[in-house]
C-alpha cells in the first residue's frame, strides 16, 4: 500500500513516543500530538532523521475543538489518515474508592475515556470519507482485571475496551478496523509514578511470568502489527502485550 499516515495522541513520551519511532522506521508519515511544544518539535526532528515526514500538533484530547483541528490538520497536511493511535492517558490519583471525588474522577476519565471518544469521533469522520482506516486504542491489562487502590484507572481502561469493541461492531462494514493494545507492566514514567517506590515497581515486575517489565518498544511493535495489513482480518480485538501477566 501507499505510505501510511499515522496520528498518535500522547505521542511525546513512553509508549506513544516509541510507537512514533517504530512507525517512522517503517517509513510512515507520522503526526504526534501532545501539549508540550519543545518536546514535540524535538521528537519531530528525530522522526525526520529516519526519513519520515513528521509533524507535531499541539492538542489537548479533552477539548473537542483541539481534537477536531488535530485531525483536520493531519488530513490537510498528508491528504488522508490511515492509522490513529489513541494513547493519551493519565494514571490519575491512586486511592481507595472511599477517597475518590468528582474532581479525581474527572481528572482520570476526561483524558482516558472522553479523550478516546472525542479522538475516535473525528478520526472516524476522516476515515469514513476515504473508506478505510485502523484505530488502535491503548488500554492496559487493568482494562480486564482489577487492582486495589486504582479503581478509577482500572474503570477508565475497562471503558476503553468496551468502547473499542462497540465501535468495531459499528464500523465493521465501513473498512475501518478498531482494536486495542493492552500493555502489561511496562517500564515507563507513568508506571514509575503509579508504583511510587522502587520496591513497589520491583514487586510488580515479579508478577510478570517472563520475569521483567515490558519495554515501550515491545508494546510499539504490537501497535505497528495490529495497524498493518497483516492484521487486516482483526477487529474488535484486545491485544495483550504483557509478558503473560494476564494469563495468571
Amino acid at each position: 500500500m501507499s505510505t501510511q499516515v499515522v496520528l498518535i495522541t500522547g505521542g511525546l513520551t513512553g509508549i506513544g513516543r516509541a510507537a512514533a519511532v517504530a512507525f517512522a522506521k517503517k517509513g510512515a508519515n507520522v503526526v504526534v500530538a501532545g501539549r508540550r511544544d519543545e518536546a514535540g518539535q524535538a521528537l519531530v526532528r528525530e522522526l525526520r532523521s529516519f526519513g519520515s515526514e513528521a509533524e507535531f500538533i499541539r492538542a489537548d484530547v479533552r477539548k473537542e475543538d483541539d481534537v477536531r483541528a488535530m485531525v483536520d490538520k493531519t488530513v490537510a497536511q498528508f491528504g488522508r489518515l490511515d492509522v490513529a493511535v489513541n494513547n493519551a492517558a493519565t494514571e490519575g490519583d491512586r486511592g481507595l474508592i472511599t477517597e475518590q471525588t468528582s474532581e479525581s474522577f474527572a481528572a482520570t476519565f476526561d483524558t482516558n475515556v472522553l479523550g478516546v471518544v472525542l479522538s475516535m469521533k473525528h478520526e472516524v469522520r476522516a476515515m469514513q470519507a476515504q473508506g478505510s482506516g485502523s484505530i488502535i486504542n491503548i488500554s492496559s491489562t487493568y482494562g480486564h482485571e482489577g487492582a486495589a487502590g486504582a479503581s478509577l484507572y482500572v474503570g477508565a481502561k475497562h471503558a476503553v475496551e468496551g468502547i473499542t469493541k462497540s465501535a468495531a461492531l459499528e464500523l465493521a462494514k465501513s473498512g475501518i478496523r478498531v482494536n486495542a493494545v493492552a500493555p502489561g507492566p511496562t517500564d515507563t514514567g507513568m508506571l514509575t509514578r503509579f508504583t511510587e517506590t522502587a520496591e513497589n515497581k520491583a514487586a510488580l515486575a515479579a508478577q510478570v511470568p517472563l520475569g521483567r517489565l515490558g519495554l515501550s518498544e515491545e508494546v510499539a511493535d504490537g501497535i505497528v502489527f495490529i495497524a498493518s495489513d497483516e492484521a487486516r482480518f482483526i477487529t474488535g480485538h484486545i491485544l495483550n502485550v504483557d509478558g503473560g501477566h494476564s494469563a495468571n
